[in-house]
């Protein structure tokens, strides 16, 4: 990696998040960061992750080799031309917005396009802002890279040591390809996830028993319906064409499945689950999308005095680090007593190895 000194337009979770993994790496890498909340600025400063506070838009930003721009994608393209005026010769303007197309008409209409690469790192947390971000967020995770057509493979090449430099793995494609598969795995399935939660409150009777009783796949396939409405919410805006699309054509199935339904075409129903089952299982685990992976196993066992202790204890012995523990007060789905989640998948079956040896009873997500 070439890039003497970087510069964040806003720190945020993503961001935050790549910051940190340069860092990681590339100690000596001089990193400056703009944002509105200066608070959270000096933390980042504090942890040794950005050298350099920026006011605002000026001068500094000649010393840099490359730019992030990771503020909301409403607003990238309007730094766009904020930074223009200050790029040196070879820098390099990036983004990390889930939606490309905008910003790739915004670096056109700027004249623009010699100098920018667009990016999106495919992963993600329901949490948000830099005090939630980590340097593993983005490892294993798909770093999709879009050049412009006036893109040299020597600038493709820096970015790609970039996202290689953070454990992520990079992928070249074309802009307008990118959005048409984002608006399909993952613009769609937040709208989804949102419009179920929505149609279970207002089915639900006064004792809210949809409520209460929801819980295994129900909670898995809306567990995204928690992120922010206000991002997503310029998430879809910007690639509306795009997802309602695939919006008609899922609408589309839908309606299928429910012509069928009222037919009591069992064989359908049948073909629908099997082939979706078989298509889910060819999914690689290996790259996080907009939600990190889930490094996750449960535990079978008694609910008794100290048993969250005693394993908890058997794991810290051995240096193993826990993301989260919590109890499942439903197991719809054969779920055990105690979910326990880790930062990667080699801390995981490192517990799970431990435990096996303490016979407890485990069962894998």
């Amino acid at each position: 990696m070439k890039e003497a000194a970087i510069a964040f337009i806003g720190l945020g979770l993503i961001g935050g998040s790549i910051a940190r993994g340069i860092k990681r790496e590339h100690r000596d890498t001089k990193i400056m960061a703009y944002m509105r909340s200066t608070a959270r600025l000096e933390k980042a400063r504090e942890d040794g992750i950005v050298d350099v506070i920026l006011n605002g838009i000026g001068e500094e930003l000649t010393q840099c080799d490359l730019i992030f721009l990771c503020t909301p994608v409403e607003y990238n393209a309007d730094y766009l031309e904020k930074i223009k005026p200050y790029l040196k010769p070879g820098a390099i303007v990036t983004d990390v917005g889930s939606t490309k197309t905008d910003i790739h008409e915004a670096v056109i209409r700027l004249g623009m396009e010699a100098c920018f690469i667009g990016g999106h790192p495919m992963a993600g947390s329901e949490k948000t802002g830099y005090e939630n971000s980590t340097d593993l967020l983005l490892e294993n995770a798909y770093y999709l890279i879009t050049p412009t057509a006036f893109s040299s493979e020597e600038q493709i090449k820096r970015i790609t040591a970039i996202a290689k430099a953070i454990g992520s793995m990079p992928l070249v494609l074309d802009y307008k390809e990118h959005d048409l598969i984002a608006a399909a795995i993952s613009h769609l399935p937040h709208i989804v996830a949102s419009s179920l939660v929505n149609l279970v409150k207002d089915s639900d009777n006064r004792q809210e028993l949809m409520k209460r009783l929801s819980a295994g796949g129900f909670k898995d396939i809306t567990r995204i319906a928690s992120s922010s409405p206000e991002m997503w919410e310029q998430i879809c805006m910007t690639n509306s064409r795009n997802l309602a699309f695939m919006l008609r054509r899922y609408i589309g199935s839908l309606n299928q499945i429910l012509e069928k339904l009222e037919e009591k075409n069992s064989q359908y129903l049948y073909e629908l689950f099997e082939t979706s089952r078989d298509y889910r299982k060819t999914f690689s685990e290996k790259a996080g999308g907009s939600i990190a992976p889930d490094y996750s196993f449960t535990v079978n066992m008694a609910d008794e005095v100290g048993a969250i202790s005693t394993l908890s204890v058997i794991l810290a012995s051995k240096g193993i680090s826990i993301q989260n523990i919590g109890i499942n007060h439903n197991r719809e789905h054969g779920e055990g007593t105690l979910r326990i989640a880790f930062y990667d998948k080699e801390t995981m079956d490192n517990a799970w190895k431990q435990l096996e040896r303490y016979h407890y009873d485990l069962i894998s997500n």
